[in-house]
């Protein structure tokens, strides 16, 4: 079905409906088969024109006719929620014109060749250190502390937003018991559900692996695979380079095909980010070129999300969680950059994001208090100590042998403390939070039937 015909068959059917329709209701009635993610595109771009009226959030979404009649546009600037530049609005003009007034074009290898790490920036010096001072958390620590103080809040958040605009349906209190305990929306696709928890696998991995990770193939290529886990048809994509041609729906994009090609460039980005002296530039840079070059068969802009968190996890600054960014907006912005090469657009929207996602940690960071500074000395090794005794003891008994072994190597006026933080990590483990010991939950039920 061409775009525009199935708007206008969703506006006809949501006028034989004056006390409104929900998105179900309106996929069963559609003459061909639209994703969930396209349907919602649809409705949102026909809400914004004014061809209809959309009310209620998540599940209680509902949609209905407007009274000027079926087909006829209110002629009305949209009012995009986030504040954007003029060079943003220009853009946002742009990649909304008909799909047919926008010239096809291919990926340009000078948008990426011509960049000069530290000499060019997106982000002004300004920009830079209005996000330094917001995204400061004072905090001089080990690489991955910050985050570890607010994983909890990070897991739900991040994983929640970032699938939110892949188009999953799940809300935030059902993201939260999934996460949590483990709970899937039996009325949602298990396709959902598994989208949300590669998230929550991914984004511990970056957290936890703070240390290890960084711009380089490991670190891209095992978030890819973690994020694209059980969601590819290929069982050997994830993790992998794309060596076939791939397509952007409702673009004039089509990006690289050439797999030698596609492996030298995806290298140059981790070299030149990895030269970038800024947090906030290496961060937005990712968000513009890893969508742009297409690298895998697909989960591309997941990845680029995650990435972009690497620098603030290692600098103990805020992360990235894109709370409250719209679904349209994000998705204009990141087309502005296939199309045009220009990140005006998507800048506006990472830094209106930032400063949303700074302002709300900060309030969770202080409602936890200050943490207790013998247990952030000795994080790695408490981590590592408690995985082997998942993995390996057998009984109670096994466990405090592991615990006192470990604890010779601690200076001799720490050490009890060091057993007694241990000893307490141990007994208030439970199946919503020993994920952060990188186990399975399969090793963590065995570890559990060993020891009672």
């Amino acid at each position: 079905m061409e775009k525009e015909q199935g708007k206008q068959q969703l506006i006809k059917i949501i006028s034989e409906y004056p006390q409104g329709v929900g998105i179900d209701d309106l996929s069963a009635q559609l003459m061909t088969d639209v994703g969930v993610r396209t349907l919602q595109r649809w409705l949102k771009e026909l809400g914004r024109r004014g061809l209809i009226e959309i009310k209620g959030a998540a599940r209680a979404t509902r949609y209905f006719s407007v009274p000027h009649g079926i087909g006829a546009e209110v002629k009305r600037e949209p009012v995009p929620l986030i504040p954007l530049s003029t060079a943003g609005r220009k853009a946002l003009a742009m990649v909304n014109a008909p799909i047919q007034q926008r010239p096809p074009v291919g990926y340009q290898p000078h948008f990426l060749k011509s960049y000069r790490p530290n000499i060019d920036s997106y982000l002004s010096l300004i920009e830079r250190n209005r996000l330094a001072e917001i995204g400061d958390t004072r905090m001089e620590q080990p690489a991955g502390t910050y985050a570890q103080q607010i994983l909890n809040r990070l897991l739900i958040d991040l994983s929640w937003n970032s699938s939110r605009l892949e188009g999953n349906t799940y809300s935030l209190l059902d993201t939260q018991r999934l996460i949590e305990f483990g709970e899937a929306d039996r009325e949602k696709s298990g396709k959902e559900a598994q989208m949300i928890l590669n998230h929550k696998d991914a984004i511990e991995f970056i957290v936890q692996a703070a240390d290890e990770i960084g711009y380089n193939r490991y670190t891209m290529l095992n978030v890819h695979a973690m994020l694209a886990n059980n969601l590819l048809s290929d069982l050997e994509a994830p993790g992998r380079l794309r060596s076939m041609a791939v397509g952007i729906t409702g673009s004039a994009f089509t990006p690289l095909a050439i797999p030698q090609l596609l492996e030298e460039y995806f290298d140059l980005i981790l070299e030149k980010v990895a030269q970038v002296d800024n947090p906030f530039e290496q961060s937005f840079f990712l968000m513009v070129h890893l969508p742009y070059l297409q690298p895998f068969d697909d989960v591309n802009k997941r990845v680029s999300r995650l990435a972009a968190n690497i620098p603030f996890i290692k600098k103990n600054l805020s992360p990235l969680s894109f709370i409250d960014v719209p679904e349209d907006l994000y998705f204009q912005g990141t087309m502005a950059v296939y199309e045009q090469n220009e990140v005006s657009l998507l800048k506006d929207v990472f830094i209106w994001s930032y400063e949303r996602s700074a302002a709300k940690y900060k309030v969770i960071r202080q409602s936890l208090g200050e943490p207790d500074t013998f247990k952030l000395k000795y994080r790695l090794a408490i981590r590592q100590l408690i995985t082997s005794i998942i993995l390996k003891a057998d009984s109670n008994q096994n466990i405090i042998d592991y615990i006192r072994a470990e604890a010779e190597a601690i200076p001799e006026q720490e050490r009890e403390q060091f057993i007694r933080s241990v000893e307490n990590e141990i007994t208030s483990l439970h199946e919503g939070n020993f994920a952060r010991y990188r186990v399975s939950p399969k090793e963590f039920v065995r570890f559990k039937e060993r020891i009672e």
